[in-house]
Formats: C-alpha cells, structure tokens, sequence
C-alpha cells in the first residue's frame, strides 16, 4: 500500500528510463501498483516492456463484493499478472489455501497469469513443519488445475519471517525450498512444468544480495517488496537478474 497514482506514474516512468530495451530484453520485469495507480502506470509504461500486474483479484466475474475486484476490471487497464496468495492477504486477510485456489483458477481462465506465493511463518520453521505448511499450500493452490494451464504460473516462495523484517534467507535456504517447490510441481506435473516453471524468491531481495540468491539453481528471480520502491535499487536488482 505505497504511491498514490501520481507517484506511482512518476516511478514507472523512472523505471521505464532506467531499464531501457536492453535490460527488459534479457528479463521478465513486471510491476504490480496498487489498484487506484494501474490505469496511470500503465499508460505511463507503454513501450516500455516493463509488464503490469496486480497485487489481488476475486474468483468471481462481478457481484455484491465490496472492495474487492475483477479479472475484467483488471485486464480493462492493461494487467497481464496477478499476485496471489501473498503472504500479507493470508496473514491479515484471512486468505486460505481455497481461495488461493479460487483465484488463481480464474486468473487462469481469464489470461491473467498467476503469481502464487507460499511460504512459512518462523514458528512453523522452527517446529519444523514448513516443508509440510508450503506442501500444503502449494497442492491447495494447484487442486484441479491442468497441466497446461500449470505451465503458465509462476510461484513466489516468501518465508514469512524474512519479509520486511530485514532478515533474509541465506542462500542456501531459500534455494533448499526452491528445490522442494520445484520436486511438489515435479510430482503434481512431471518434469516438463517443474523445468520450466519460474520460482521467484520474496524476502528482503536487495541489490546486494539479488545476485547471490538468483545463482542458485532453482531460484528464477525475485518477487521484489520494499527495494521496488526506489527505481535505482530495483534496477540494481534487475541487473542481477540479467
């Protein structure tokens, strides 16, 4: 819940300079403002290809839900992602592994393409049920989805403990949970959809360790927090990531 409309305009349009065709040609950049800012940060990233997205949406077309909104509303003002499942929404929002599964069904349905995020809290670590916890939210977010529509999600791993709290996994844990995600898709879809799906790591990605966390082997980019609100540090990030 950063940058009004205006701001957000503003720093689309310093990251649109930043970047530039030679870094957005080598990754797959997408911004996701709040909703009152999308239909400004998209016209300000046209050309750009820096990709929009969005930070929720609900698994119905249109009803009696207020604050909550659409595919169609979405896609009206140029989203191509949306985030689902955020660490945030599950901690605050009372969001659980169905209607993570909800919505990423319809995001599916709808050619958005879903970001799902799992990821533990620190008690769960330290009770030692995280590989159970992230197990449980992936198969829950994956129940009844194809095999073809699976290849086009990417999922976040975000341990809870390491958002905004300045502490981030070491490399070789995050890359421990990448490689355990990586085997649940594998079991779920065969090798094909776990070779090619995209795991981003969440928690405190900043450019002075983007690059150490992106060599590991099943780590395929970051879903950026705090670092995305300053156009300098996410091009860092970005950098590491090409």
């Amino acid at each position: 819940m950063y940058k009004t409309p205006s701001e957000a305009a503003a720093l689309a349009g310093e990251l649109k300079q930043a970047l530039g065709s030679d870094l957005t040609s080598k990754v797959d950049v997408v911004v996701c403002p709040t909703y009152t800012a999308l239909d400004r940060a998209n016209q300000t990233l046209q050309g750009s290809g820096i990709h929009l997205g969005a930070q929720d949406l609900h698994w119905e077309d249109q009803g009696a839900f207020t604050g909550k909104i659409s595919h169609d509303m979405l896609k009206d003002v140029g989203v191509a992602y949306v985030i689902i499942g955020h660490s945030e929404q599950r901690s605050y929002f009372h969001e659980t592994n169905e209607t993570v599964n909800k919505k990423t069904v319809k995001a599916l349905a709808n050619a958005l393409l879903p970001i799902v995020c799992v990821g533990e809290t620190l008690e769960e670590r330290e009770s030692g049920k995280l590989k159970d916890v992230v197990r449980a939210q992936v198969t829950g977010a994956f129940t009844g989805i194809a095999v073809a529509d699976a290849a086009h999600c990417v999922i976040a791993y975000e341990p809870v403990w390491a958002i905004g709290t300045g502490k981030t996994a070491s490399p070789e844990q995050a890359q421990e949970m990448h490689a355990f995600i990586r085997e649940l898709i594998k079991e779920l879809y065969g090798v094909g959809v776990s070779d090619s799906m995209r795991i981003l790591y969440g928690g405190s990605v900043k450019p002075g360790n983007a690059a150490e966390l992106f060599s590991q082997a099943d780590i395929d980019g970051g879903l950026i927090g705090g670092a995305s609100l300053k156009a300098a540090d996410f091009k860092g990030i970005v950098e590491a990531g090409a």
